[in-house]
């Protein structure tokens, strides 16, 4: 690569010069990875839209993208790592209740869906998604939200929603955006990147009801934690396993499908399962807000 092409990580680009900066600090015995986060966004001036909060979640994500690419060594974490799956020991809701609920959408009742609060929602999520989505679980990447549907203490789905794509050719062709715009305007772009409705719950227009529930209160908890708010919806959904219908039927648009290879995938020698992506507007303006 031109050692003066800037590499992507955590959706930022990064310069020979920056990384070089990074790899000292990683060296430096006396830094942590805290510390070496805190560093990248201090003189990387890598902060939120406030201005102001500094995206260490990111910067971290970055400094382990950066690990797995052979470019530095992190030091040892200060905690050791979460096991895969340990949220199943803490999770004290019934996971396989018999027999399966049918009741159509209409017939619930009042849902509630919000966001998944810190402490036992979180491990809900976390268990649920690892246990039964086919992707599993992983930390999302950069700004989030997840959210669990409810009926009293009786849960139906989860959502997550998190950082854009980086690039793809399909989304940004439908925007019309140029890649200044599209560097500049990315965040305001959300991905969908989890929907799990819980196995035990097969209610017909249940999956489409929710993400329409979803798209017509994110906007606002996304202003509300990360003090902007985006104009538009994405995901991407694995047309060898499912068909999208859910987003189909609440008014998502199909823009095309992705090449079948991951997005650091230059040299087209590891392929990956092509997916459909679906595009929902959040407001009627929102082209001529990511246009700016």
């Amino acid at each position: 690569m031109d050692a003066e092409t800037p590499r992507i990580f955590s959706g930022r680009p990064f310069t020979k010069e920056e990384l070089d900066l990074v790899k000292s600090w990683t060296e430096d015995a006396s830094l942590s990875r805290a510390d070496i986060s805190r560093r990248i966004c201090e003189s990387f001036n890598w902060v939120h839209a406030d201005g102001k909060r500094p995206k260490v979640m990111s910067a971290r994500v970055a400094m382990l993208q950066m690990e797995k690419r052979g470019l530095i060594v992190l030091p040892p974490p200060l905690s050791p790592a979460p096991v895969r799956g340990r949220w199943r020991i803490q999770n004290k809701l019934e996971t396989s209740p018999s027999p399966v609920d049918t009741r159509p959408a209409g017939a619930w009742g009042p849902i509630d869906l919000r966001p998944v609060a810190k402490g036992y929602e979180s491990e809900f999520w976390n268990d649920f998604i690892e246990r039964y989505h086919y992707l599993g679980y992983t930390v999302l990447p950069g700004a989030q939200i997840r959210y669990i549907a409810w009926v009293g203490d009786k849960p139906l789905a989860c959502l997550g929603f998190s950082a854009a794509a980086w690039k793809t050719m399909p989304r940004d062709k439908w925007i019309g955006w140029t890649p200044e715009v599209q560097k500049k305007n990315l965040q305001l772009v959300v991905n969908n990147s989890r929907y799990l409705i819980l196995p035990w719950i097969q209610s017909k227009n249940l999956a489409s009801m929710l993400l329409g529930m979803a798209a017509r209160r994110l906007e606002a908890d996304w202003l509300a934690r990360y003090h902007y708010a985006p104009v538009l919806l994405e995901t991407f959904v694995d047309s060898e396993q499912f068909a999208g219908t859910c987003y189909k039927a609440a008014n998502w648009i199909y823009v095309g499908q992705t090449q079948g290879r991951g997005k650091k995938d230059v040299k087209k020698e590891f392929p990956v399962p092509v997916k459909d992506i679906w595009l929902y507007p959040l407001r009627k303006d929102f082209r001529e807000i990511l246009l700016k």
